[in-house]
């Protein structure tokens, strides 16, 4: 074995840490209370600075959402989902079943609708982050694309992966998963 091979294996060796882990150091201030970070497969990823564009878009994205679903259902704007004990994301908007117990975090279960909004982060949000919630049982994950202008849509979960995904650059008035009767219009978004 020569030294670049050396190298090459020492960069492949990582601890996972787990989300009890995660949140001790927290608590004991290892992640600063400021710390916008989330963990994803055991690792610690810090998460994009909020842009201006980003803000309004997850500002009216939850207004809409607040407005279409009432009592309905939960609106929960970045926050944490606990998904595993590896992984506790935070997406933009998860729009949550009503009624869930207050003394723990929801799970991909407890989801009707994951929503993120990418700015700079498609690709992370497109390739890590859907997959992640398609394993835990998430029915149903929009992106909303803010530098190509299209909603992107993740549906049919089946076996812990979207059997479907589209893009639309005018999506208009888009119906909310598992809420008859619940929609939010696109218009003005993109």
């Amino acid at each position: 074995m020569d030294v670049l091979e050396d190298v090459e294996e020492a960069q492949l060796m990582r601890r996972r840490i787990s989300v009890d882990d995660y949140h001790r150091m927290a608590e004991v201030g290892l992640l600063p209370p400021d710390a916008k970070v989330e963990l994803i497969e055991g690792e610690i990823f810090d998460m994009a600075p909020t842009g201006s564009r980003h803000y309004w878009a997850v500002v009216s994205l939850n207004r809409a959402l607040q407005h279409a679903v009432g009592d309905a259902a939960i609106v929960a704007i970045q926050a944490p989902l606990h998904l595993d004990s590896l992984n506790e994301p935070e997406p933009d908007l998860a729009v949550l079943k009503p009624g869930l117990p207050l003394t723990a975090l929801p799970t991909g279960a407890d989801c009707l609708l994951v929503i993120e909004v990418a700015d700079t982060t498609l690709p992370y949000d497109v390739r890590i982050k859907t997959p992640l919630y398609a394993r835990h049982g998430v029915p149903e994950v929009w992106v909303l694309d803010l530098s190509g202008g299209m909603l992107r849509r993740f549906t049919a979960l089946q076996d812990g992966v979207y059997s479907e995904a589209s893009a639309t650059r005018q999506p208009g008035i888009v119906a909310l998963p598992g809420l008859p009767g619940c929609s939010i219009d696109f218009t003005g978004l993109l």
